[in-house]
């Protein structure tokens, strides 16, 4: 059963969950912040070549890409309060670590302990999404959780970059570290799964490998491993693609790298409004989500306009539409798994399918970087703005109907599916 309109603790309450999902992505975002914003302090020090820098990206990736498959499946099983603490507490302590590195070697081994920590929090989020939710309401609840990501990549580089001027880098990882701590106190004190849905919860889930077989599974996952990749990108590399293309300074960076985050933000906030605003005109719940993902990976082109163009102003601003895109499309996929599959799966389900943008992630992460040292930024412009039409191909022509799968169904396993 639904929570009644009239059960306003409830309905508060629900809104403190997501808000407390919503802090841990800052939290996140401020250390894969941090760390792009040192990255040109890192190559100086560290003598490290673009490809180096790629390498280790995607040592952090490996361990993302193998921890998504794993976490998933464990949050699940555990719970959300149990598993999300654990994993926030992981990569705080790999994030303080960081502040020791002394070379390539040990930032890479770093990099890959924070990935392997950093994997739990997509999952266990979209787990509260789906746990205390409705289907009307979980692209909006999805893109307010998510918009942390953009928050933290608004605040991080101006942040980052004056922590660096005045303290040295390693205090940038020590403060994100030490926030990590907090926030997985205050969760565990905080959450509790909701009396009306704590049978579906608690119900044992399908294993991973039956779930992997299912055509949504398979093709989400494919589809995330080309649009995913897109945004590691504008993340890790893009005060990089300033300080080298544009010849931004430490400062300089502080003061413009965080305008595609803004846009991302709203990106957020806009997908999930979208959405709602297209079933107000008749339109299904899941072909309003297949028009949103389609509208907003469109704007993911202006990737290609962005290294063309002279000024930096112009290439912030393609930028800044780009990211505005992805944020929109992905406030509406985050949404898809609790639409297929019961709440006792959904974090399974999210974390199998972002091992695709783990692989993804890890491939070109490494392939920015050789391009890069060889090429320069041009192609890999040009390939970030034409893998999302690739992305959301897959989506709207092979994933399928987005309503709940009678695989599952059939056994009585999505107790609460509410649409």
């Amino acid at each position: 059963m639904n929570p009644s309109t009239s059960d306003f603790p409830l309905l508060r309450k629900r809104w403190l969950m997501i808000g407390m999902a919503f802090l841990a992505t800052v939290i996140v975002y401020l250390d894969r912040q941090a760390f792009s914003v040192v990255a040109p302090e890192f190559k100086k020090e560290f003598a490290m070549s673009d490809e180096k820098y790629g390498l280790i990206i995607s040592a952090f990736m490996l361990a993302y890409t193998v921890m998504n498959g794993i976490s998933g499946s464990v949050l699940d099983r555990i719970g959300v309060r149990l598993g999300y603490s654990i994993c926030m507490i992981w990569w705080a302590t790999a994030d303080l670590i960081t502040a020791l590195v002394v070379g390539p070697i040990s930032l890479g081994i770093c990099r890959f302990l924070i990935g392997a920590g950093e994997a739990g929090n997509w999952p266990a989020s979209v787990k509260v999404v789906s746990e205390w939710f409705p289907a009307r309401e979980r692209a909006l609840a999805s893109g307010l959780f998510n918009s942390g990501g953009a928050i933290g990549a608004l605040i991080g580089p101006p942040l980052a970059a004056w922590i660096v001027i005045h303290w040295g880098w390693p205090k940038a990882f020590i403060l994100v570290g030490i926030l990590g701590y907090l926030w997985a106190g205050a969760w565990w004190l905080i959450y509790r799964t909701p009396d009306h849905v704590k049978k579906e919860v608690q119900s044992k889930p399908a294993p991973p490998w039956r779930l992997l077989r299912t055509r949504f599974v398979g093709f989400f996952t494919f589809s995330k491993f080309f649009m995913d990749p897109v945004w590691y990108f504008y993340v890790f590399w893009f005060p990089k693609y300033l300080s080298d293309v544009h010849h931004f300074t430490m400062a300089d960076i502080a003061t413009t790298a965080w305008i595609p985050f803004l846009t991302a933000d709203i990106g957020n906030l806009a997908g999930g409004a979208f959405t709602q605003w297209l079933t107000r005109f008749q339109v299904s719940m899941a072909l309003a989500r297949k028009i949103a993902v389609g509208f907003f990976a469109l704007l993911m082109t202006a990737a290609i306009p962005a290294i063309l163009v002279q000024d930096s102003f112009w290439a912030i601003g393609f930028v800044s539409v780009a990211t505005f895109g992805y944020t929109g499309y992905t406030a509406n996929t985050l949404a898809f798994p609790a639409d297929v599959f019961p709440k006792n799966m959904v974090g399974s389900v999210w974390g199998l399918a972002s091992m695709g943008s783990g692989i993804g992630g890890m491939l070109f992460s490494w392939l920015s970087g050789w391009l890069i040292d060889r090429y320069g930024y041009l192609p890999v412009f040009i390939g970030y703005g034409i893998m999302p039409v690739l992305a959301v191909s897959i989506v709207l022509f092979f994933v399928g109907p987005l309503r709940p799968d009678p695989e599952f169904s059939e056994r009585g396993e999505p107790g609460a599916h509410e649409v």
